[in-house]
């Protein structure tokens, strides 16, 4: 996701007082984990009304419900949310004696999380075997994010929750991949399986990687990986051959065998 948010228009929201249900709506369709706040009473003098409400993702927040302490603490409270349970909260913050704010009223805060459910699969690779792979995955309710730099590859129409991304860079899309995603590498390039193995490396965020080919691929990417400074105790965390069994050959039969692994790493809860 980019650092603005845009209409479809291009036009930047996400700066105005009334632009948090937009940006809600983009959050939530890209599956960007959010907390909405919502200032729930506001008594005696406070920075702004009861019903301002504002956007905080884990890098980033949008509109304001009136800065200070009090903006600094509710942005700190919603990213704990994101990281524990994900269940609703209000939060009172008396201005005066706890927040050091001239104003010296009181506010109540209330934050809802919107936490999309399941894991991300990050799947690399529009080829004959990727295709299969997100049409023996749809229907399993999984989010995918289908990357590859060539367009032609993609067919007209993909299952809902499949995102294409057509990108001449695929391997930035590492680096802003939620914690625990999964990653599954099956380009038509062996240099682009590399760097997008050691990118994931790099990141350190993912849940599950795996990589398509042959016991002897896996061999020459543990030492160049190595050479890279990835320790030895941290290549048994790279699959390959991926899938469960790891000896197909026909691309459906691969994409099953990948499918099972991935359920029964729990990618659908």
């Amino acid at each position: 996701m980019s650092d603005d948010l845009t209409t479809e228009h291009g036009t930047p929201i996400g700066h105005a007082p009334h632009d948090w249900l937009p940006v809600l709506t983009q959050l939530t369709e890209s599956h960007t984990p959010c907390v909405l706040l919502t200032v729930m009473e506001a008594k005696g003098s406070t920075p702004r009304e009861a019903g301002v409400k504002m956007v905080v993702t884990e890098d980033k927040q949008f509109g304001t419900i009136g800065g200070g302490n009090l903006e600094f603490e509710a942005i700190a409270a919603a990213r704990e949310l994101l990281k524990g349970s994900g269940a609703p909260e209000v939060r009172n913050y008396p201005l005066g004696p706890r927040l050091a704010q001239c104003c010296g009223g009181a506010v109540s805060v209330f934050l809802e999380p919107f936490v999309p459910a399941g894991k991300v699969l990050y799947l690399f690779g529009a080829g004959h075997v990727g295709r299969e792979v997100v049409q023996v995955l749809a229907g399993l309710g999984l989010r995918v994010k289908w990357v590859d730099p060539r367009a032609a590859e993609f067919p007209p129409a993909v299952p809902k929750g499949v995102e294409k991304i057509i990108t001449d860079t695929p391997v930035a899309e590492l680096r802003a991949m939620p914690k625990g995603s999964f990653v599954a590498v099956m380009t038509h390039s062996h240099d682009l399986d590399f760097d997008l193995v050691s990118a994931a490396f790099r990141a350190g965020a993912f849940g599950y990687l795996g990589l398509i080919g042959s016991a002897t691929k896996r061999v020459k990417f543990e030492k160049r990986l190595q050479a890279e400074g990835v320790p030895a105790e941290q290549l048994k965390d790279l699959r390959c051959p991926i899938g469960l069994g790891g000896t197909c050959k026909h691309p459906r039969e691969i994409a099953i065998a990948i499918a099972a692994e991935l359920l029964s790493l729990g990618i659908a809860r």
